[in-house]
């Protein structure tokens, strides 16, 4: 794959950039390089400073790799987020001054149709965002009726989620579910008649799920919220872009916590838990992409950007 092929149209751009605060000598942390879209901005605002672009996805990691090379502040590594610890200790790294995750598919994953992310093109079911490892085809195919639905529940919170399990179980009877487009089928034909005739694809909410469950996202974003607040430097700010209410919901609450001063009962005449807030919220609510941002770029909808900044 050529980098030109990587498309993607990075979300609330200029509105991350500007919540990380940048500093022309700092140390910044790009979890989810992409196409390299923020990655850029960042490496442009930095003189002395440097930028670390992580991805685990390889066509990702190759497109990063050739947009950053003008760059000498940018280094690309192929590691989950998750990592970003065992990644900043690596290179010697203690304290950074912004890290920045944009969760969202990208726009080439969904548009290159042989990766199966999408429900709109026939592929190969793989939903897979590191190319490695379980495959949405080994869920959809092996994961027991009792699995599938909580994964439906839980990730995608599809209320017909019985009937969509019942559905694939009967298919995959017959003979294994290989595509995309037969699993969108599947579900399309398993929901009432009302929920077709809906403005959206009925199967949105388990291509959800699936994907999810394939690439472990809210278990990667739940180990590193922790772990990547503690290697910010006092001032240093953490930003998140999410695309639906799991993840925001996750994020928000750590973001509460970190924000959260003394314990103590209302009753108490001085505060005796010592605890103090260890951040303070760069905005109040999350920030949504503009109406003009919306217009070109329908996939931004969901989109919502939180930005703490460490004590």
């Amino acid at each position: 794959m050529s980098e030109c092929n990587f498309q993607h149209v990075s979300v609330l751009l200029n509105e991350s950039i500007e919540g990380l605060n940048i500093k022309p000598d700092g140390i910044y942390v790009d979890g989810t390089a992409g196409g390299a879209g923020h990655s850029s901005e960042i490496a442009k605002r930095l003189t002395t400073g440097r930028l670390i672009a992580l991805d685990k996805d390889p066509d990702a990691i190759a497109t990063a790799t050739e947009r950053l090379s003008k760059y000498p502040c940018a280094t690309v590594i192929r590691s989950d987020f998750a990592e970003i610890p065992a990644v900043l200790d690596s290179l010697g790294i203690d304290k950074v001054d912004g890290v920045l995750l944009d969760l969202g598919v990208s726009s080439h994953q969904l548009d290159e149709a042989e990766r199966g992310f999408s429900y709109h093109s026939e592929a190969p079911l793989d939903m897979r965002m590191s190319q490695e490892g379980l495959s949405a085809y080994d869920l959809v195919n092996g994961a027991s009726g009792a699995e599938l639905a909580k994964i439906l529940y839980d990730y995608g919170e599809e209320k017909f989620a019985p009937r969509i399990v019942n559905a694939i179980l009967d298919a995959r009877a017959v003979k294994p579910i290989e595509t995309t487009t037969e699993l969108a089928d599947i579900v399309r034909n398993a929901v009432p008649a009302a929920v077709r005739r809906k403005e959206g694809h009925p199967a949105r909410k388990t291509f959800q799920a699936i994907r999810i469950a394939v690439n472990g996202e809210l278990d990667r974003l739940s180990e590193t919220l922790d772990r990547a607040f503690e290697r910010l430097a006092p001032g240093g700010r953490f930003a998140i872009i999410t695309f639906h209410s799991l993840e925001d919901r996750m994020v928000k609450q750590a973001f509460a916590e970190y924000t959260k001063g003394c314990t103590c009962p209302p009753e108490f005449p001085v505060c005796i838990c010592g605890k103090t807030p260890r951040g303070k919220l760069v905005s109040r609510k999350p920030i949504e992409p503009t109406p003009e941002e919306l217009e070109v770029n329908h996939r931004s909808r969901s989109a919502k950007l939180r930005i703490i900044e460490k004590l």
